[in-house]
């Protein structure tokens, strides 16, 4: 159960990726669930000694935090290729191109999730909950949601709301970081 409460986001993030043509490839994904392992293994051993002395809550609200960033860095983005694109004017620029989410980006969103996860696996593991196969939970469903939320969220690109999908995207990276914070 901590497996998919834990990952729940991650699908959401998928759904965004994907709904701004965004593709998070096998490697690029791997990357994130095993970032995933990582942090909830060693959130819940140390959760295990020191149950009692920081909140854990900060976990979610710095995980939050860079949510909320890498959304409005993608409206920045998002407002320079609209700038360049009324200049530039040539066909569909590239908008019919699905894009691909890079290894080394993979470890900036990943280390993002991650800190997401160490405030549930710090409590976890404060009640004693197994961290090997906590851990191994949480990276096998992080793997899953931001698999099945890439591909519904390509999908939904394809509709008449494709036009808008990257802003609503971004907007909706700024609602979930937003969440996070107030968990």
């Amino acid at each position: 159960m901590i497996g998919i409460a834990a990952n729940l986001d991650n699908l959401g993030i998928g759904v965004t990726l994907g709904s701004r043509r965004i593709y998070v490839p096998l490697l690029s994904n791997l990357i994130i669930a095993i970032l995933s392992m990582i942090a909830t293994f060693l959130s819940m051993v140390l959760g295990e000694y020191i149950s009692g002395l920081l909140p854990t809550s900060w976990g979610n609200m710095i995980g939050g935090m860079m949510i909320v960033i890498l959304g409005i860095w993608g409206i920045i983005s998002y407002q320079r290729k609209r700038g360049a694109a009324a200049v530039k004017k040539n066909g569909n620029n590239g908008k019919d191109k699905v894009q691909r989410v890079s290894w080394l980006e993979s470890i900036s969103l990943g280390s993002a999730l991650s800190i997401n996860c160490m405030a549930s696996s710090l409590g976890a593991g404060a009640s004693g909950v197994s961290p090997y196969l906590t851990a191994l939970s949480v990276g096998v469903f992080s793997f899953v949601m931001i698999d099945i939320g890439s591909r519904m969220g390509i999908r939904f690109a394809r509709s008449w709301l494709g036009k808008y999908s990257e802003l609503i995207g971004c907007v909706l990276l700024i609602a979930i970081g937003c969440y996070e914070m107030t968990v």
